[in-house]
């Protein structure tokens, strides 16, 4: 099943993939062959938390590898700028009850952050706004109640 992405989540996750591949699957090897020279396993502390840490990292390569090799890769700009909220864009927000504005960008699953404004597309509140145009209201369904938003300005960046 394709997974919708920008171009820098894309970027973001194979440059995770790289450093896991070439820095720390390299050092948790290393660090598991120091481990066992200090002898008995059972009680080997270091030899079992590199261990549980080379599980982890083989099972975040497994994961990115599925997720880039799924990725539908969609750049913003070249979408068609018909002004309605899609995948990708940039949405300028006014909240109507506080008068506060707020900015986001809908992106992937896998490359949201809220820190950064980047929410999920699968997001209740993306999902108020897609199809939407600029001056069209959007309720949010929040679990504090419903958040209404004026849509401000759509922008289409890379």
């Amino acid at each position: 099943m394709p997974v919708p992405m920008t171009h820098r989540g894309a970027e973001a996750l194979k440059q995770e993939l790289h450093e896991l591949k070439t820095v720390k699957r390299p050092k948790v090897v290393n660090d598991i062959a120091e481990a066992r020279a200090h002898g008995d396993l059972k009680e080997n502390a270091e030899y079992h938390a590199a261990r549980e840490q080379q599980s982890f990292i083989e099972g975040r390569i497994q994961e990115l590898e599925g997720t880039l090799a799924n990725a539908q890769v969609i750049d913003p700009t070249s979408l068609p700028q018909d002004g309605r909220v899609v995948f990708g864009v940039t949405v300028d927000l006014l909240n109507i009850d506080t008068d506060e504005e707020v900015t986001y960008q809908i992106v992937g699953d896998y490359e949201s952050d809220i820190k950064l404004n980047r929410i999920s597309v699968s997001s209740p509140i993306a999902r108020a706004l897609i199809g939407k145009e600029v001056d069209d209201l959007a309720t949010v369904q929040a679990p504090g109640g419903n958040i209404e938003y004026e849509i401000i300005a759509i922008r289409y960046l890379g």
